[in-house]
């Protein structure tokens, strides 16, 4: 034993544990897994793990050979009698889960492959084969019961957060709180000192005081979604016990690397995980740099804050984009107020239901002010995404700021500002003039960009006004994209006409995006635009020959009220430099005769195809006059529609054709009248 202590005493031992497991992992990271299913199976039979139900939708994850996730549509927000662990017999159609469509944005492929997902079940029938008769089952399906009247009581209780509202995740995010939502290390440590504390009042002696309190955290943490920071928290806490049970004296940084070996040999892809990155990054450089935590409780929570923001703005600005430096100061107040005062409160109600109406007070609160701070533009900073290395760059300078910082030397500190500020002000140094027909399924909508300014030409959007603001386009794509590309504000939002596929979603881009202007066309207001005039004063009708610019491109809008929605479309014509360009909207064969009876545009380099390709635009005399280089076409991939249509792909057989459906979101890059065209399909 003596010997062994000595052994655990140097470094070296943990630095090549690490090593070893990650030479391991790599080979287990690049060779492909393979699935048992395949998109011929049309049945499935396995256990329930978890469930959801969102409005008519019930979600299932279920487990055989694998885990798939099945999606099962109900009708009047009809419920099954499901429990988890019961025995289930599938019928449906097996799909792959879809890719991101656009650069930069979330992958759900990848995301669900990670968690050894390979196939999503749209279920036709699902039969209850038999009940569970496992106590581990019927255990968690009591938590669920117990949590289901709250969702932050499944939140902080089991650490599921899909019934929080995505306005509240999101507020949460803007302001740089989110990481609380996760069960990680501090609940699992209060989890644990409450009960090493209660068992040692009643005179339960040492060791046994920890067996117990280990078992227990055991079974909390099979019960609960199994995460990395959840899993972090579990080992640290075994392991922290049994050094201090035995007088190992192993350093707790070489705890956490013995923590972080398991935790990657266990799961390797738990490494693609953001809250993986989040959570181990920053409490390792805590235990790190926890002797310049020093001072009185509000200084020491200040320098916590602050080390922990410092290290996640790599994390942060190659994942979200942006950072908030008011963050720091907002996890002082809400880091104590969650771990300190929710999170037991949480505990206590699923103990003590009368506690609920005191604790939903407490959830009022945290939402309120939440929303209320998200709203602030203070301290929020949108990066461009680069290229990877630089954000390795952001983490050597930043460990360098910690080596030097008891130093007093500032200069690491100089240079990790001035990154920063190159970093920010790079879309204004580099000056790109870009054209993105962004994939939005069925639906139309185009940024462009020029000199520092963006124009919006419509937001796409759901053909049902029923639809969740969690699926919506504007926040799950426009957005992301948007600050992906380091762009603040739009100049401009131009919604051609009033269709929900082309401003449906239009109210959540103004609620939660900086837009100084936006355009609709003429004629008879419907729903969607007397919603939004409602939601803002800067809406204005365009009129015929209206001229907006953005940057160096110029454009004019040619199209008239033809009392008709499509019709009544806005077409803008625009010309950079020597490259023309017609965005047409849902325009029609009408209003295409009215412009090429009214206007003399000649060839066009680049076409936005009218009506996603519809053979009610795009007619052979308007192609035969304007003779495009380069069409683009905005259509959902196998819609309903037919869109396009074969006699317009064939009426473009001289141009170059670009689809969302088959290329995904497009750029075109002009620079010095040349133009390069980019299309994304991961």
């Amino acid at each position: 034993m003596l010997k062994l202590r000595t052994i655990l005493l140097y470094n070296y031992p943990y630095y090549l544990l690490l090593i070893i497991v990650l030479l391991i992992s790599i080979p287990r990271l690049i060779l492909p897994k393979v699935s048992n299913y395949s998109t011929t199976n049309t049945e499935i039979t396995g256990i329930v793990i978890d469930y959801d139900y969102s409005n008519t939708t019930l979600k299932i994850t279920l487990h055989n050979k694998e885990k798939l996730i099945i999606n099962y549509y109900l009708s009047e927000n009809k419920k099954i009698n499901i429990n988890v662990g019961d025995k289930i017999k599938v019928i449906g159609e097996f799909t792959e889960p879809t890719s991101n469509t656009t650069k930069y944005l979330f992958n759900y492929k990848k995301y669900l492959y990670n968690k050894d997902i390979f196939y999503i079940v749209n279920a036709t029938s699902i039969k209850k084969i038999s009940s569970t008769k496992n106590i581990y089952y019927k255990l968690k399906q009591i938590l669920l019961n117990i949590t289901s009247n709250s969702p932050y009581l499944k939140a902080f209780i089991l650490g599921d957060t899909s019934q929080i509202s995505q306005d509240v995740k999101r507020a949460y995010q803007e302001i740089g709180i989110n990481h609380l939502l996760a069960i990680g290390g501090m609940q699992i440590t209060i989890l644990s000192q409450a009960l090493l504390i209660f068992l040692k009042k009643i005179k339960v002696p040492e060791t046994k005081r920890y067996i117990i309190t280990s078992v227990v955290i055991i079974i909390y943490f099979l019960l609960i979604e199994f995460t990395a920071s959840s899993l972090r928290g579990l080992l640290f806490f075994f392991l922290f016990s049994i050094n201090q049970l035995y007088y190992f004296y192993i350093k707790p940084q070489n705890i956490f690397l013995v923590v972080l070996a398991i935790t990657l040999l266990i799961n390797p892809y738990f490494i693609y995980d953001i809250g993986f990155q989040y959570s181990f990054l920053i409490s390792i450089t805590l235990i790190l740099t926890s002797h310049l935590i020093t001072g009185n409780y509000l200084l020491k929570l200040l320098k916590t804050s602050t080390i922990s923001f410092l290290i996640s703005i790599p994390i942060s600005l190659y994942n979200y984009f942006q950072i908030n430096i008011m963050s720091i100061i907002y996890n002082m107040f809400y880091v104590p107020f969650v771990n300190v005062v929710i999170f037991p409160m949480s505990i206590l109600t699923v103990l003590i239901k009368p506690l609920l109406p005191i604790y939903n007070v407490l959830i009022f609160l945290l939402e309120k002010t939440s929303l209320l701070l998200s709203n602030i533009s203070l301290g929020k900073l949108i990066f461009p995404r680069l290229p990877i290395i630089i954000y390795i760059i952001y983490f050597i300078v930043i460990i360098i700021v910690f080596i030097n910082i008891k130093k007093h030397n500032l200069k690491p500190l100089v240079i990790l500002s001035t990154l920063l500020l190159i970093h920010y002000i790079y879309p204004s140094i580099t000056r790109t003039t870009y054209i993105k027909m962004i994939d939005v399924g069925q639906g139309d909508s185009i940024l462009m960009h020029s000199n520092n300014e963006s124009i919006l030409f419509d937001t796409g959007g759901k053909m049902s006004f029923s639809e969740e603001e969690k699926s919506s386009i504007v926040l799950n794509t426009t957005i992301p994209l948007l600050k992906s590309l380091g762009i603040r504000k739009l100049k401009y939002l131009v919604l051609t006409h009033g269709d929900a596929d082309h401003m449906g979603e239009a109210k959540y881009l103004i609620k939660n995006f900086n837009v100084e202007n936006i355009l609709i066309n003429e004629g008879k207001l419907n729903y969607l635009e007397k919603e939004l005039i409602s939601l803002t004063s800067n809406v204005e009708v365009a009129k015929e020959g209206k001229y907006i610019s953005c940057g160096d491109i110029d454009l004019v809008q040619l199209n008239t009220d033809l009392y008709d929605e499509n019709d009544s479309s806005q077409v803008y014509y625009g010309k950079y430099n020597d490259i023309t360009l017609l965005f047409t909207g849902d325009a029609s064969l009408k209003s295409e005769d009215y412009i090429l009876n009214n206007y003399n545009i000649g060839e066009i380099d680049i076409l936005k195809v009218g009506h996603h390709g519809s053979k009610t635009s795009t007619g052979k005399k308007l192609l035969e006059t304007i003779k495009p280089k380069y069409a683009l076409i905005s259509c959902g991939k196998d819609n309903k529609f037919g869109h396009p249509n074969e006699s317009v792909i064939d009426n473009l057989s001289e141009s170059k054709i670009y689809r969302t459906d088959l290329d995904g979101s497009v750029k075109i890059k002009i620079t010095n009248n040349k133009i390069q065209i980019e299309k994304f399909i991961s």
